[in-house]
Order: structure tokens, then sequence, then C-alpha cells
């Protein structure tokens, strides 16, 4: 019996050998969506584009959305790239044409098997912004997921009013009375009178679960880049959807000084209060 292990040492031993997550698992009808503008592909996009995968891969979410997407000649569709990285399914909108070689836009990618695509210009049309759509199947359930990239000048609030009532309209004409979540780059607080037509019917999943944040702290501008302003926003529909926590994420540059983009993430999770079928 001189090679006999007990049993209980040598249920320690695997218990030691497991891997910890390095985040808790999202609980039963809870959404995790997480949002960035990547910056297309300045400042060393192969390098940046190792921790955005990390870090994808370490939270799981449900869904991404992105802005500032690019895909040009010797350059694969960052969307593309990172959602066979993470085995995800994808969905880019551009207002450059299929067959053009350089294309621009924003993307979806999930988890989830997809339902339906769409996509939506917003005017001006000369400004080349969109929105896109993905109904996804969670958990037997429907879920809209829209992403968006409004007009990025100071004194461009008007159109982005505009752009707002568009992208409100669209999702009026498609939403079917699924729960739907609003992701991307507003270029605007949550609170601006250009995005008020929005929070009519939507919630700022982070500024409802951080009253009062100070501006840096709640900066999803870079802070290396710009002056602190959080424009990078998740909005969950009302009735549909209830913030459980949001965060920001991509805020510290890696072991090498490389940051993941010239802007932070977001990460809601939200709890899925109804859903009709």
């Amino acid at each position: 019996m001189k090679n006999f292990i007990p049993l209980f040492l040598l249920l320690i031993f695997l218990n030691g050998c497991r891997t910890v997550p390095a985040t808790t698992p999202p609980k039963p009808g809870t959404l995790k969506i997480a949002t960035l503008n990547l910056y297309h592909d300045k400042d060393d996009w192969p390098r940046r584009r190792v921790q955005i995968v990390e870090e994808f891969k370490r939270e799981r979410p449900d869904v991404i959305a992105l802005q500032e997407v690019i895909q040009r000649e010797g350059l694969v569709n960052q969307a593309e790239w990172l959602a066979g990285q993470l085995g995800y399914a994808w969905h880019f909108v551009s207002t450059d044409p299929a067959g053009k070689s350089m294309r621009y836009g924003n993307a979806i990618l999930t988890r989830h098997p997809v339902l339906l695509r769409g996509e939506q210009r917003l005017r001006p049309l000369d400004d080349s912004r969109t929105a896109g759509f993905l109904r996804i199947e969670m958990e037997g359930r429907a879920v809209n997921v829209y992403v968006t990239h409004l007009h990025w000048t100071e004194q461009g609030g008007a159109v982005r009013t505009r752009q707002v009532a568009d992208l409100v309209q669209y999702i009026a004409a498609t939403s079917q009375s699924i729960p739907s979540i609003v992701a991307g780059d507003f270029n605007a607080a949550a609170d601006s009178p250009e995005l008020a037509a929005l929070r009519e019917g939507f919630i700022d999943t982070y500024g409802s679960q951080h009253p009062g944040a100070d501006p840096v702290s709640s900066s999803t501008l870079n802070l290396k880049y710009f002056a602190p302003k959080r424009i990078d926003h998740v909005f969950c529909q009302r009735g549909g959807f209830s913030p459980v926590s949001s965060r920001i994420i991509f805020n510290q540059a890696d072991a090498n000084g490389t940051w993941a983009s010239d802007h932070y993430g977001m990460l809601a999770v939200l709890r899925v209060q109804s859903i009709k079928h």
C-alpha cells in the first residue's frame, strides 16, 4: 500500500488545479454587453488587438458593439478578425459599397444565434453615419441590439439630434416590441440635449449605476489622448431591462504601455425583464 494516496488528498490536489475564471459567469436572465471604439488601425493595431482579444475572452460578453471598424487592402475587417478569435458571429455595416477595398463603419459581435440583421443610414447622408442591428436569441428569448456612432464635432449638436431622431425611428420600425439595447460612440454626454429623444425610452446604464460620478473616473475618452468625458454609452430599453452593473474597461495600458484604443470601453450587465415572442 506504499503508493496509496488517500482520496481526500487527491481531491484537494485536483481542486487546486482548477482554473479560476477571471470574472463571475453571468446569471441566467442577464445579458452582458460591451462597447468599444476601435480607433480603426492607428497606433499599432497588431499590438492593440492582443489585449482586446484577451479582455473579451476573460469577460465573455454576450454582445460586443464596435465603432471605427476598418478593412482595407492588407488588413482583414477588424470585426471579422476579432469574431474569428472569439468564436463569435459578426455583422458589419458601412456607408462604403460592399465591393470597395476600403470600408469603414460599425459592427456587432455576438456569441448567440442571430435571428435577424439590418442597417440604416443616418442623415445627413454626407456624414457617413449608420445604425447596425442584430436580433439574437438568448436563453430561448429574442433581444434586439443596435450599434451607432454619431457625428463628432463639438458644434454638431443639431446634426446629432437629427441622427438620434433617425435612430429612434429605425428602432421603432424594426424592434417589433422586442426589448432593445443601443450601444456605441454618441460623441455626446448621456444627459445632453441631442440624446433627449433616446432617453425617453431608454436608460443610461452607466449613469443609473454611478450617479454623480466624477468626470475622470467615468471618462470613456482615453486620458492619454483627450480631456475626460463620457461619450460612449449603453442604453437599455425601459421596461425591457434593468441595469445590474456597468463599468469602464480598457482603461489601463498593457505591460508594454500599449493602450487598446484612444477610447476606453464600457461593460454593462442587464437583467432581462420581459420578452415578447
